[in-house]
């Protein structure tokens, strides 16, 4: 970002659009302006609209309320989610085996939305967000537009 506004593009009428990481979250409002109108897709964003979401910013806030959550801390969040649905759907008997058998294609209901996990893969099937960098409240936030849903990683098919 701030390559893109040391070299005037901002002003040029190029418009960037990039994947979540360019916009985190967590360093968003260390770039003042910058960002405004930038377009990314990402799986999560700390304005996502959701009872899930209030709740995981709530126990975030109550930890640190000098920072914003990101991408890294919702999931941190859902791991320990997973790892507590395993730890009660094998009423605390752990076995390595189960544990996996457990995990594979166990469905989240996570502060990012809907979340599975690939029983075939192991990797998450989620929402892809678009979003779009617009100020609210006087704060730079990531509010997403259009979505989409079920998104496998197209590389593991």
């Amino acid at each position: 970002m701030k390559g893109f506004n040391e070299r005037g593009l901002d002003k040029t009428g190029i418009r960037l659009i990039a994947t979540g990481d360019v916009t985190e979250d967590g360093m968003i409002e260390a770039m003042g302006d910058t960002p405004l109108g930038v377009v990314t897709s990402h799986h999560y964003s700390v304005a996502h609209e959701s009872a899930q979401n209030k709740a995981f910013l709530k126990a975030f806030a109550d930890l640190d309320n000098a920072h914003r959550p990101n991408f890294m801390a919702v999931g941190g969040w859902d791991g320990m989610a997973a790892i507590y649905e395993v730890i009660r759907r094998l009423n605390g008997k752990l076995d390595g085996d189960k544990a996996m058998e457990v995990l594979k294609g166990l469905k989240l209901d996570s502060p990012r939305g809907p979340v599975t996990i690939d029983p075939d893969t192991r990797d998450a099937i989620q929402t892809i967000y678009i979003r779009r960098v617009q100020k609210v409240n006087g704060k730079l936030y990531n509010i997403e537009f259009e979505q989409v849903p079920n998104f496998k990683d197209p590389t593991k098919e």
